[in-house]
């Protein structure tokens, strides 16, 4: 009987320290990499920078603006447009950092969604009425709505008359002038509030857990690469989800040349902010990034480098195999056409083979990345990997 009882018993530990052993399996294993370092990188030479540098172009814009509205002649039009670009190709160094009180204003949005809603616009003007602080009129503002009032009314002559003998020229020119301050206006707060208390809680968030600033900037990272970019700058518009083309999709329709642009500086953000590489020259960066975390985990991938199923896989590291397809990634966009909308329609085979190059990084840093870094994703995966 008590031999009995100190089998059940032994039986007993066994199954609690068993449970106990993978409770703790499922918690993120511990490191020595330093968070601290990445974090302070990420502030201090990429993050920040990109937010001082986005408020600056549009100080520049609000200038432009105010050059055209007093006076619209075809040299001020072209001028508030060359400012117009230089803002928007600053925006997406920092459109992937939903952050602090990005997140909380809803940045992103407020600043480029696309399509825009040109009738919403067409009626606020008429009716000389609107409120950009409402939800409801996410898409008719921000650089979309930019690109309408600017290239979208016509001939440049058409353009300039809506402006100047137009019955609504007040209105167009008041409701342009509010959007570009208004993007100042989130621009200058987003900035304001980094530099006022958020650095310092973000740097200092070093935990390895969901809450922690590393597992929150990661994911809003790939979010972004995986939901604005790779769909919204390019599977989206080619059709990939809906099955059809959808050339009106593509970021700026109406300057439709500069698409190719815009998405080849948000892809060069998302390469750069892997690698940890400062916003600039004055904003060197200190080495740390996701691929010097991946390298000090020493995380690497079994691959078939010559295709050849007779010959063993070979261990590559992963943040190699990610910096690898970023470069096949871009080598697929430079052969598209600058306008999007003209390649869609013309060979929209190539706009889904630079789909398919940006998904391959997908499954490299959001499967086998987050693997390694333990990190979960924490947003809802509607489209798959």
């Amino acid at each position: 009987m008590k031999k009995n009882f100190i089998y059940v018993l032994s039986c007993f530990l066994l199954i609690v320290v068993a449970c106990g052993e993978d409770d703790s399996s499922e918690q993120a294993p511990s490191d020595n990499f330093d968070r601290g370092a990445l974090l302070v990188n990420w502030a201090d030479n990429i993050i920040m920078p990109g937010y001082d540098n986005l408020a600056i172009t549009l100080t520049t814009l609000e200038v432009a603006t105010q050059g055209f509205i007093d006076a619209p002649t075809s040299v001020s039009l072209e001028e508030v447009r060359s400012s117009w670009l230089a803002s928007y190709l600053a925006f997406q160094r920092v459109s992937m950092f939903e952050l602090g009180r990005a997140e909380t204003l809803n940045y992103r949005n407020r600043l480029n969604v696309y399509p825009t809603n040109t009738s919403e616009i067409e009626g606020y003007i008429s009716s000389n009425s609107w409120n950009l602080e409402l939800p409801s009129t996410i898409d008719s503002q921000g650089f979309p709505a930019i690109d309408y009032l600017l290239y979208g009314l016509g001939t440049d002559q058409e353009l300039l008359d809506k402006y100047t003998i137009g019955a609504n020229a007040s209105s167009y020119k008041m409701y342009l002038l509010d959007l570009v301050t208004t993007m100042q206006t989130l621009t200058n707060e987003v900035s304001s509030d980094w530099a006022n208390g958020f650095r310092q809680t973000y740097v200092a968030n070093t935990s390895s857990s969901a809450s922690g600033a590393v597992d929150q900037t990661v994911n809003v990272f790939l979010y972004y690469y995986e939901k604005a970019l790779r769909a919204g700058k390019v599977g989206i518009p080619a059709g990939v989800f809906s099955g059809t083309t959808l050339p009106q999709n593509v970021e700026s329709l109406h300057n439709e040349f500069v698409s190719k642009q815009l998405l080849l500086e948000a892809l060069s953000a998302t390469l750069s902010f892997f690698n940890g590489e400062g916003f600039s020259s004055d904003f060197p960066g200190n080495g740390f990034g996701l691929n010097t975390y991946l390298d000090t985990l020493g995380s690497v991938k079994l691959v078939d480098l010559d295709k050849d199923p007779d010959t063993p896989l070979v261990e590559v590291n992963l943040s190699t195999l990610i910096n690898n397809q970023f470069v096949v990634a871009f080598d697929k966009i430079d052969l598209l056409d600058d306008s999007f909308v003209s390649q869609i329609s013309n060979d929209n085979l190539k706009m889904l083979g630079a789909y398919d190059e940006l998904q391959r990084n997908v499954i490299l840093m959001k499967v086998d990345m987050l693997q390694a870094l333990s990190i979960d994703v924490d947003y809802i995966d509607a489209d798959g990997d």
